[in-house]
């Protein structure tokens, strides 16, 4: 059981999907949660998503004090950042209205609270541009859902302080996030680019007719996933190297991966790949309701993250 948190308040400012899950991680994790959000019918949408969301994290374990009464909501965006000790902020992937929805956090939030973005690709650096404090504006871009998926990507711009990106690493760790610190801005950040990269080749196997969108799922799904799930890539390598390690295995087998990069394909320049990856969805997805697949995921994704955290010995 953790300490109570009750006292402490987080701020949400955005509550779409994304806001919604930060919202109910928030509230599992026994702070007074601060909604805000402009648009009509945005509060019970809220609420009704994180009713929706609040089994999982009860299965997942809730902090001292934890409950959904603990959330407050307001249009007005000064007055859910007020006295808030932490402000994630997950607003439209437009820099101009980016700008604004920063704007108005900074002219009501304390001065040094840290600003959270939870964006997926623009650069922290563009959005800070015309803050009054850059300095404690970073990224803390979640992996989606947020309520489950533990990552964080957390970065600072070229204004943000050393010691904000600190705050925000050392907030996420407390909550039980699993944060990555980025030292460098690019677009897409880090765990995007790299699912990109997969999508890229996935994308061409299926144009060029090698294998079936059903196929390449299960390629993952059933084989180095299952891995990935437990230990990353680079931990995965070094794994398949025996006693020599990565180092081992990277002097066998790179000769054949460059190889094979140099025969990668290309993310496609058109639209003209969706209508056949769309058409492979809907083949592979025949006899299942969706929505219930989803379900079971999510219901095994607890139990492996469940798992996974009663494996001190994995990274």
């Amino acid at each position: 059981m953790t300490e109570s948190r009750i006292n402490e308040k987080v701020a949400v400012v955005g509550t779409g999907v994304i806001g919604a899950s930060w919202t109910a991680y928030f509230l599992a994790q026994g702070f007074t949660v601060a909604a805000s959000d402009p648009a009509e019918g945005a509060e019970g949408r809220l609420r009704a998503w994180v009713d929706g969301f609040w089994p999982a994290l009860e299965t997942l374990g809730l902090a001292e004090g934890a409950s959904r009464d603990n959330l407050s909501f307001s249009s007005d965006v000064a007055v859910a950042v007020k006295d808030a000790v932490f402000i994630q902020e997950n607003g439209p992937e437009r820099i101009d209205i980016k700008r604004a929805i920063l704007a108005g956090i900074e002219a009501a939030a304390p001065a040094d609270t840290v600003i959270a973005t939870s964006s997926s690709g623009l650069l922290i650096s563009d959005a800070q541009e015309g803050a009054k404090h850059p300095e404690r504006i970073v990224l803390g871009h979640p992996f989606n859902p947020p309520h489950l998926i533990p990552l964080v990507e957390v970065l600072g711009g070229k204004q943000t302080s050393e010691e904000s990106v600190q705050k925000a690493l050392d907030f996420y760790t407390r909550i039980g996030k699993r944060p990555i610190r980025i030292n460098k801005e690019v677009k897409g950040h880090v765990a995007n680019r790299l699912q990109v990269a997969l999508w890229r080749e996935a994308f061409s196997l299926v144009e060029n007719g090698v294998v079936s969108v059903a196929d390449i799922d299960t390629a993952i799904s059933q084989g180095p996933g299952l891995r990935w799930a437990l230990l990353g890539p680079f931990l995965n390598l070094h794994a398949s190297g025996g006693d020599g390690g990565i180092t081992h295995v990277l002097e066998h087998i790179g000769p054949a991966q460059r190889e094979w990069a140099r025969d990668l394909g290309e993310y496609p320049e058109t639209d003209d790949y969706i209508g056949p990856m769309a058409a492979g969805v809907d083949a592979e997805l025949e006899g299942y309701d969706f929505a219930e697949t989803l379900k079971a995921r999510d219901q095994l994704l607890i139990e492996l993250i469940a798992a996974k955290k009663q494996a001190p010995q994995l990274p």
